[in-house]
């Protein structure tokens, strides 16, 4: 029986135990002297087991489905992602002895795939990014498995009040610099859960700081945030692997967000090429896209001669796009030239502005 209490509670008991051996992720400070007064922070999400930010989101809805019964110890899990919540979901089914089924886009990076199917997972794959919603619902239904469904369940899954989540954790790691509360936390959205946890942890624990939500090309979230059409729809996947949607999300909640902005999907790839020259690794684009709206953030508050500090999330390892990211024929032919932006970061560095 799916309900089976014993079984549950030795599963959750074993993701417990995973947590308890796990320790949090670092934050790393970038220096940058032609931004004096002005400190960027990253928290770096890539050295979680499964070498993302989905893990925490893969954990919160394992245990979520699990204390609601939705899951026993024959379920086959079924999950919609472009990669990263589906290699981290792969781990914890693994963790349980469950079989897993990642429905992805086609395009989704093979690294991706190898590693989903290293922790005993399978992919299924659909040719258009729209379809993987009501395909993961069709196999769970044939397979009588559970849609663990990350776009609806993200947003409440995460205990946002404290609890060691990611708001609380940049908190208790930033109480020693020189300005412990962020002016701004950066953040871009795939299912909107991350965000959502953000944005409600600073009111709850009644910061000042603001959260910005950056969101890539071929996505519907900033155009929602202006509009609250629920309606809306895309027509193609972004092009920025693990953020922005073709749909609304249900977990993507605006009215936590104090501002939007979309990066051009050029910047957020010509950005990952230039952090690297400052840490020395690879990380993946949407921590481009993260690291871009900071940079625009920082400069208007220099150009307002404010001092503060700024926090975003290095989201992945750039070693899982190194066919597609960081490879320069790739880029050319799906991102488009990226020279124009490379310049303007070189540019930045001696003045401080990205003109």
């Amino acid at each position: 029986m799916r309900n089976d209490a014993q079984w549950i509670s030795t599963a959750i008991r074993k993701i417990e135990a995973d947590f308890q051996r796990s320790a949090d992720t670092h934050l790393i400070k970038l220096e940058l002297p032609v931004l004096e007064g002005i400190d960027i922070y990253l928290k770096d999400e890539s050295t979680h087991p499964t070498g993302s930010l989905k893990h925490r989101l893969a954990r919160s809805l394992f245990l979520y489905a699990l204390c609601n019964g939705w899951i026993g110890k024959d379920t086959p899990i079924i999950e919609s992602s472009s990669g990263s919540t589906a290699v981290s979901e792969a781990y914890f089914a693994r963790l349980l002895g469950l079989p897993f089924i990642a429905v992805v886009p086609r395009r989704t990076a093979r690294k991706k795939i190898e590693q989903i199917e290293f922790y005993g997972g399978k992919a299924h794959f659909v040719d258009n990014p729209c379809e993987i919603y009501d395909e993961s619902r069709r196999l769970a239904e044939e397979l009588n498995g559970h849609y663990m469904d990350q776009f609806t369940y993200a947003e409440r899954a995460t205990d946002w009040r404290g609890n060691n989540n990611i708001a609380n954790s940049i908190f208790e790691q930033m109480k020693l610099e020189e300005h412990p509360v962020p002016s701004w936390i950066v953040m871009s959205p795939g299912t909107g859960g991350t965000s959502a946890t953000i944005g409600r942890y600073l009111r709850y624990q009644k910061q000042p700081t603001q959260l910005c939500v950056v969101d890539p090309e071929n996505s519907v979230f900033h155009q929602y945030y202006r509009t609250r059409d629920l309606s809306l729809k895309g027509t193609t996947g972004s092009r920025i692997e693990g953020i922005g949607r073709p749909r609304v999300e249900p977990s993507f909640i605006p009215d936590v967000v104090d501002e939007m902005r979309t990066i051009p999907d050029a910047a957020s790839i010509a950005t990952v090429h230039w952090l690297e020259k400052l840490l020395g690794r690879k990380a993946g684009a949407s921590t481009g896209t993260n690291l871009y709206g900071v940079l625009q953030l920082a400069c208007e508050m220099k150009a307002r001669g404010e001092t503060g500090s700024i926090v975003t999330l290095l989201c992945d390892s750039g070693e899982r796009y190194l066919d597609t990211y960081f490879n320069s024929e790739w880029v050319r032919e799906h991102i488009g030239d990226i020279s124009g932006y490379l310049a303007q970061l070189e540019q930045f560095e001696q003045t401080g502005q990205l003109i």
